[in-house]
Formats: structure tokens, C-alpha cells, sequence
């Protein structure tokens, strides 16, 4: 992976030499130069990620190198680095471009903090822009669904994203894409050249998501070393959206609930309000109306979010698209792998129909990239599908009449001896543990073992 490439520009030596050093300690690569012409050249040659600029410089200033690095690279980072008292430069210098500024003398350690932030708010324009380009090249994301339950589901997200409705709900199961809907309607509506954000709530700490939503101001609190645009401002004009909101800390949620009445917030730390225009998408897989019974949910958040509620089905209520879903991920996956399976044999369509998915579409992509993977033919196999699947759905059969011979036959040793051999692996060889998964007794499971040779 390549190194973040750092120029460092300063007339001192020793602040070159003591910058070089530290930085490269900390994984980047660092070239320097001692003034501004020696600086552009190396921009245009070195393709630097970032500059750390310092305005008193010999020759050309550093705010006229600045306007030069900007117009051959507009989206090089630069942080100025201004002696006390030129605050006045310092802030011309952001009018200009700059990223940030940084006074001498300047501490090591908030130098580090700054261009760590400054790389990570490159990074998320950087996704933005690519995010941008993808729906630009191959359109919002697909989704899949011939049944009546994602036919009505289609046709809200359609209606959605026609609209001007600033929040919308989505509920259902793990795994049932709640994420690619939230995209969808994104993509198809006005908003979709404006970003699209996305966060899980229940993965940062209840400490740090005020932050990452509203931002903060320098010094509002300990570590904050530098002022942070939260995602409600990165993503204005766009769509913000909000993962697993169930799991929200309830003072958490009267903040949001006071920003979703008129769309103003401030930063920690700050005094100024910002109003922004994003649109809200929420995700949850829990009830939210036993949280809110439950008091872990406010009644009052919970009707302000669900303005237009979308409910995903499970993969279980809706049979008839599990193998048009199979398919699609099959050919997705062909390309990525270089592989040529051009279909699913009858019996294991049978069985990935049968299948009850708890884990749903994620769990569908999963066992077709596994197949796709190991398998070696070009039909998607019995045999290569895991044991829980064949198991199960064998289970659920009420009798062995219930199972349709397919026209070109099967060869029912070797299905036997592949159910034997996927019980075993998928249970690390524990011979109790896998004759349980095919409801055989331990000696009748150890005479299958001994007959296809898995033990002497």
C-alpha cells in the first residue's frame, strides 16, 4: 500500500529535519524543501498528498505558493504554519485554500492530530467523489424482487425518492439490505449528486457520536486539537444515513430529534447555529415500538423518524426471489472470481429455496461466493453448498416423498458421502457434534465414516 506523501516547506533547517524525522516515525513518506520555488517544483514533480506550508518564506511567500499548488493540484491538502501573531495571514490563507493553520512554535503531537484529521476529511471527499462516479457509470444500486411482498416495497422507494420527505424508516431483519434501499432512494432522487453518508450508530461509542454527527469546535473538549465538521455538514444538500438508530443512547436521541425539527445544529463546542438540508434515512432491525415500551426509545423520536416507514420482508416470506437473487449474485461474482458457473442445478435450487435464511440476503451472498470459490464446474453443485443448508432443508421435509428427483438423476453415495464429508469439516472433525447435525447415532455415523473412507 502506497505511503501518504508529505512535502514539508520551511527556511529552517532544523524545523525541516525535526518534522522529517517525526513524521516518518509515524508510516509517511516526507520530502522537503527550503523555499517556495524549490516547493512548486517538487508538487509538480513528487505529486505530493499534502503540504505543511509555512508562510514566511524566502523568495515567493508562502500564501502566493499556496495559490501556485492550488491551481496545479486542487486537491492537495496544505497546512499553513504561521509564526505567533499572524493569525490575519493565517485566516487568508484558509480563504485561499488551505486546509488548516498550525502556530509556532508548534507541539509535535496536535501536529499529528491535525494531519490526521486533514487526511481522514480527504479520504471521506475522496469516497464521496468515487461514490459519485460509481452512479454515474453504472447507475443506483439493483434490487431484486419479483414477489408481491418487494413489488410493494419497489414501489414506496420509488414514491420516496420522487418526493421532498426529509426522514424515512426502514425496519426488517438483519441482513435484508436496508443499507442498499437507503442508497437507492439516494441515487434516484434530486439529492443524487450530493453525498451520501453513512454511519452506524451502534458502532461508535455514545461518547464520540455527537461528535461524528454535529462536529466540534477546537479545543471544545480535550482531544479536540482541531475544529471537526460532523457528518450532518459533510453531507449537505445529500442524504445521511442512520444504521442501527434502535441502539442510540437516549440522550443521544433528543439531540437528534432537536435537530430534525428544524434542521440547525451546533457544533460542541460552538455558539454559531448551522442549518443544513439532508435528508434522514433510519435503519433498524429491533421493534421499536417494545423500546419504546421498554423506555430505551423516545415515542417522540420514534414518529418524528418514521414519516415514511418502508418494511423489508425477510428472504423466508419471499421464496420466489431466492433463486433470481442467487443467480445475480452468481454472475457478480463470476466477475470478480473469473469463473463461468452458468446456473444452479435443480437440487440445489431445491435446497437453497427450502432454506429459511436467518441471516437472509447477506447470508445467500455468502454461501454463493463460497461456492463459487471452491466449486470447480460450471452448474452450482449440491456439493457445494454448506451442510447447514442441505441439512435443513432436508429437515423441513415432512418425508423423504416429498423430494423431486431431478430429470438427470443423482448418484445418492455420493451425496451421502458429501453429507458426511461437509458434517465433519464443518465441525472440525468432532464425530458426536457431526452425526448429530445428520440426526445419526454415533455408530451409524462411524459405519459411513469407515464406508467412504474417512476412517480406517
Amino acid at each position: 500500500m502506497r505511503k501518504t506523501k508529505i512535502l514539508v516547506v520551511d527556511d529552517e533547517h532544523l524545523i525541516r529535519w525535526s518534522l522529517e524525522q517525526n513524521l516518518k516515525k509515524q508510516g509517511y513518506e516526507v520530502i522537503t524543501a527550503g523555499n517556495g520555488e524549490d516547493a512548486l517544483k517538487l508538487v509538480r514533480d513528487e505529486q505530493p498528498d499534502m503540504l505543511l506550508l509555512d508562510i514566511q518564506l524566502p523568495g515567493i511567500s508562502g500564501l502566493e505558493v499556496l495559490e501556485k499548488v492550488k491551481e496545479i493540484d486542487e486537491e492537495i491538502i496544505v497546512i499553513m504554519v504561521t509564526a505567533h501573531g499572524g493569525l490575519e495571514t493565517a485566516v487568508n490563507a484558509m480563504r485561499l485554500g488551505a486546509y488548516d493553520y498550525i502556530n509556532k512554535p508548534f507541539n509535535l503531537d496536535e501536529m499529528a492530530i491535525v494531519i490526521k484529521k486533514a487526511l481522514e476529511t480527504s479520504d471521506l471527499r475522496r469516497e464521496v467523489a468515487s461514490l459519485r462516479s460509481e452512479h454515474k457509470k453504472f447507475g443506483p444500486p439493483k434490487i431484486i424482487g419479483a414477489s408481491k411482498h418487494m413489488q410493494n416495497v419497489l414501489d414506496m422507494m420509488a414514491k420516496v425518492a420522487r418526493s421532498e420527505a426529509s426522514t424515512v424508516l426502514i425496519q426488517g431483519e438483519s441482513g435484508t439490505g436496508k443499507e442498499l434501499v437507503a442508497k437507492w432512494i439516494h441515487y434516484e432522487s434530486n439529492r443524487a449528486e450530493k453525498p451520501f453518508v453513512a454511519i452506524n450508530c451502534a458502532a461508535v461509542p455514545a461518547t464520540l457520536l455527537e461528535s461524528e454527527l454535529f462536529g466540534h469546535e477546537k479545543g471544545s473538549f480535550t482531544d479536540a486539537k482541531v475544529t471537526k465538521k460532523g457528518l450532518f455538514e459533510l453531507a449537505d444538500g445529500g442524504t445521511v444515513f442512520l444504521d442501527e438508530i434502535g441502539d442510540m443512547e437516549v440522550g443521544m436521541q433528543a439531540k437528534l430529534l432537536r435537530f430534525l425539527e428544524d434542521r440547525t445544529f451546533r457544533r460542541i463546542g460552538g455558539t454559531k447555529g448551522i442549518s443544513v438540508d439532508v435528508r434522514i434515512i433510519s435503519a433498524t432491525n429491533k421493534d421499536l415500538l417494545k423500546s419504546i415500551e421498554d423506555k430505551t426509545f423516545r415515542n417522540d423520536l420514534y414518529y418524528r423518524l418514521q414519516v415514511i416507514p418502508i418494511f423489508l420482508p425477510p428472504l423466508r416470506e419471499r421464496k420466489e426471489d431466492i433463486i433470481q437473487i442467487a443467480n445475480y449474485f452468481i454472475e457478480h461474482f463470476n466477475k470478480e472470481f473469473n469463473k463461468h458457473v452458468r446456473g444452479i442445478s435443480s437440487m440445489a435450487e431445491k435446497m437453497l429455496a427450502d432454506y429459511h435464511w436467518p441471516g437472509n440476503i447477506r447470508e445467500l451472498k455468502n454461501v454463493i461466493e463460497r461456492a463459487i470459490i471452491l466449486g470447480n464446474e460450471d452448474t452450482l453443485l449440491l456439493e457445494h453448498l454448506p451442510l447447514e443448508i442441505v441439512a435443513k432443508s432436508t429437515s423441513s421435509c415432512a418425508s423423504v416423498t416429498t423430494f423431486k428427483l431431478p430429470p438427470e438423476g443423482v448418484d445418492i453415495e455420493e451425496v451421502e458421502k458429501e453429507l458426511i464429508r461437509q458434517a465433519l469439516d464443518n465441525n472440525d472433525w468432532n464425530q458426536s457434534k457431526a452425526a448429530k447435525k445428520l440426526n445419526l447415532g454415533i455408530d451409524a455415523f462411524r459405519y459411513r465414516m469407515k464406508k467412504f473412507g474417512f476412517l480406517k
